[in-house]
C-alpha cells in the first residue's frame, strides 16, 4: 500500500527525521487557510497522487502571493493529474501539501527497502538526489552506495558514516545523516514497510539535511498488524475493481491490455501473461482467485473481469487443487448468468475435478473455446480477442 507525500513525512517526523514545515489541504478554503498559518512569502503547492513525476507535470508549483496559490489549488485540486507514470487517464487529486520552501545547496538521494536478492534491509543512496533512481541505476550503475544491514545487530553507526563521507557530506552532515539513516531504519520496521525513500534529501545552504520528498510502500501483507492503516488509506488513488477485489479476497491488478484473465495462483498467473505476450496480446489484468475459493468469490472475480469495457476476451486457465474445476466452472456460470455473457471466453482446466467441471460447462449452453494446453489457450485467447 502507497502512502501521500505528507502522510509519509509525518511518519518520518515521529522518527526524528527534518522534513519542512508543511501542512495537508483538502479544499481551495484549507489551502488558504494553512498557507496562512504557515506564513511566509512563498510556498510550495503540492499534489498528492500515488505516482511519480508530479514535478514534470505541474503537479509541484512554487508560488509567491496567495492570489497564486489560490490559482495552483484551483487548477490542482479535484482533477487528474497525468504524469509520466499515472498512465494518460491521470490520479485524482484529492488533496495537496502546502509547504514552506527550502534553499537548496544540494539534492541527494536515499532509501531504505527490503532487498530480497539479499534477504537483507539495505540502503541505497546517491550523490545525485532529484531524479528517478531507475534511470541513474541503468545508466551510471556506480553512482549508487548501498549499506547492506545484517538483521542480528541492526544499523550501526559506521555504516552511515561510511556512506556518509563517500556523498562528500563534511562530519557535522554525517552526524545528520546518521540520525536519519536510524530514523528510515526504525520506520521500515514499524511499519513493515518495503520501502521507505527520501527523493530528494536536500542539503541546504544552512548546511541541513532535510527531506524534501518522501515515498513509503506498505507491504499489504503485514496490513492486518496496521489497524492505523485503514485511515492512511486513500481509494480515489485505486482503480474501483482492485477496491472491490480486496473486499472479496482477491488478487488483483488492472492492466492496460484487452485480455482478462482468471487464474488460481500468482505463478501461474504471471505465466499466464508472459505467454499471453509472447504470443502477441496484452492480458487486460492480473487476477488470482487463490486456493479454496468458493463459487461465490469466482462469481466475484469473473463480474471484475467484465467490469472492465476494455476487455474483450476471457482467459481461464485453472490447475485444479485446492481450487476445483467444477467449483471454478460453477462460478463462471453463475456470473455469466448475473451480469450477461457477451464476449468469447478460453477455458483451460486441468486438474481435481476437471471432467466434472467441463460437464458442467458444456451443459450450461455458454459459448466457450476449449483449450488443451497453456499455449494454446494463450493463442486461442489473444486470437479472440483480435476477433
Amino acid at each position: 500500500m502507497n502512502l501521500h507525500e505528507y502522510q509519509a513525512k509525518r511518519l518520518l517526523a515521529e522518527e526524528g527525521v527534518p522534513v519542512p514545515r508543511g501542512i495537508a489541504a483538502f479544499s481551495l478554503r484549507e489551502a488558504i487557510t494553512q498557507a496562512r498559518e504557515l506564513g511566509g512569502p512563498k510556498w510550495v503547492v503540492k499534489a498528492q497522487i500515488h505516482a511519480g513525476g508530479r514535478g514534470k507535470a505541474g503537479g509541484v508549483r512554487v508560488v509567491d502571493s496567495m492570489a497564486a496559490l489560490e490559482q495552483a489549488a484551483q487548477d490542482l485540486l479535484g482533477k487528474p493529474l497525468v504524469t509520466e507514470q499515472t498512465g494518460p487517464q491521470g490520479r485524482h487529486v484529492a488533496a495537496l501539501l502546502i509547504e514552506e520552501p527550502s534553499a537548496i545547496a544540494r539534492e541527494l538521494y536515499l532509501a531504505a527497502l527490503v532487498d530480497r536478492s539479499h534477504a537483507r534491509i539495505t540502503f541505497l543512496a546517491a550523490a545525485e538526489g532529484g531524479m528517478e533512481i531507475e534511470d541513474l541505476a541503468r545508466d551510471r550503475p556506480e553512482a549508487l552506495q548501498r549499506v547492506i544491514v545484517d538483521p542480528l545487530i541492526g544499523l550501526q553507526p559506521f555504516q552511515a558514516r561510511r556512506l556518509g563521507f563517500a556523498l562528500g557530506l563534511d562530519a557535522g552532515q554525517v552526524q545528520q545523516l546518521t540520525r536519519i539513516m536510524q530514523g528510515l531504519y526504525r520506520l521500515l520496521l514499524r511499519m513493515d514497510a518495503l520501502v521507505v525513500e527520501v527523493n530528494p534529501l536536500a542539503l541546504t545552504r544552512e548546511g541541513r539535511l532535510l527531506a524534501l520528498d518522501a515515498k513509503i510502500v506498505m507491504d499489504d501483507n503485514a496490513l492486518y498488524r496496521h489497524p492505523e492503516s485503514d485511515e492512511l488509506f486513500d481509494s480515489t488513488q485505486q482503480d474501483p475493481r482492485e477496491i472491490t477485489a480486496r473486499q472479496f479476497g482477491l488478487n488483483y491488478i488492472s492492466l492496460d491490455g484487452n485480455i482478462g484473465c482468471m487464474v488460481n495462483g500468482a505463478g501461474l498467473a504471471m505465466a499466464t501473461m508472459d505467454l499471453i505476450k509472447l504470443h502477441g496480446g496484452d492480458p487486460a489484468n492480473f487476477l488470482d482467485v487463490g486456493g479454496g475459493a468458493a463459487a461465490d468469490k469466482v462469481t466475484q472475480a469473473f463480474k471484475l473481469i467484465l467490469s472492465d469495457q476494455r476487455v474483450k476476451a476471457i482467459l481461464v486457465n485453472i490447475f485444479g487443487g485446492i481450487t476445483r474445476c467444477d467449483l471454478l466452472a460453477a462460478g463462471i456460470i453463475k456470473a455469466a448468468e448475473e451480469v450477461g455473457l457477451n464476449l468469447p471466453v478460453v477455458v483451460r482446466l486441468e486438474g481435481t475435478n476437471k471432467e466434472e467441471g467441463e460437464r458442467l460447462l458444456a451443459a450450461s449452453g455458454l459459448t466457450l473455446i476449449s483449450a488443451s494446453g497453456l499455449t494454446d489457450a494463450a493463442v486461442k485467447a489473444v486470437a479472440a480477442a483480435r476477433g
